[in-house]
């Protein structure tokens, strides 16, 4: 990591978490806190940007699905060009900057140009939401392992290695995978897994907002449409998703 000047600024990449602001780290408060300006992503909740001071600027740089007010390579330049300008600049993250975040891309490009970084992790939707959902990814008698993924479609046709996928005593965890729901399931009893396999999605996760929605492969993209459950969502795919019932501590409408 190359150290900066003194009249050089410095950039965060921060974890918002998966939007409940209780869930920030102490660091990221206290970098908000003090933050000359603020570039946030659409999944960033309201409540975190509380935290920022009316002194600060607040630049939302979008990351909506097929909606960037800003590419990434704009957001890349932009983070340079603030920290060279002497700024203390938060780039605010939903979850955490490491786990489809395109943190790395922008640390890459931080270093690249000399400019000072710091990486403050998140509670990332996966670990966050799934509790809040009262889904454990790990559990001895259902699952020893747990597979984060993204759901995005290429060209709208499935990408992913849906073998790896469809192990047992595994839980796998899409992110952004809404959209492509239908074909997922599809693809999932295609290449082996069982129709009757439980899977939720989750949307709001960790707000007062929070809908869940369970179901098995064979049932889930109807559940969902009739549901009427809109992005920002997780899916969460194993037999760990039968405790939910069990374990649903969360009442965030109550």
């Amino acid at each position: 990591m190359q150290t900066s000047s003194p009249a050089t600024g410095r950039v965060y990449l921060v974890g918002a978490g998966p939007g409940d602001p209780e869930l920030l780290t102490l660091r990221a408060v206290r970098l908000l806190e003090k933050a000359d300006v603020v570039v946030y992503d659409n999944l960033v909740s309201p409540g975190v940007l509380d935290f920022v001071p009316a002194t600060a600027k607040r630049i939302y740089a979008g990351k909506r699905r097929n909606e960037h007010t800003l590419r990434q390579e704009q957001i890349n330049a932009l983070l340079v060009k603030l920290a060279l300008q002497g700024k203390q600049v938060v780039r605010l993250k939903g979850g955490d900057p490491f786990i489809f975040g395109r943190g790395g891309e922008e640390m890459q490009t931080l270093a690249g140009s000399g400019v000072d970084f710091e990486v403050v992790p998140g509670v990332t939707a996966a670990s966050g939401v799934s509790s809040y959902a009262g889904i454990p990814l790990t559990h001895r008698d259902y699952a020893q392992c747990c597979m984060f993924v993204t759901g995005h479609l290429k060209d709208g046709s499935a990408d992913l290695d849906w073998p790896s996928l469809v192990r047992l005593n595994q839980t796998v965890v899409i992110y952004m995978g809404l959209n492509g729901l239908p074909e997922i399931c599809q693809q999932l009893m295609a290449h082996g897994a069982l129709p009757s396999l439980p899977i939720a999605v989750v949307q709001d996760g960790s707000m007062k907002s929070q809908k869940v929605v369970t179901g098995t492969l064979a049932d889930m993209a109807q559940k969902v449409a009739q549901a009427g459950l809109k992005s920002p969502c997780l899916t969460i795919i194993g037999e760990v998703v039968k405790l939910h019932d069990e374990l649903d501590w969360f009442k965030g409408n109550a």
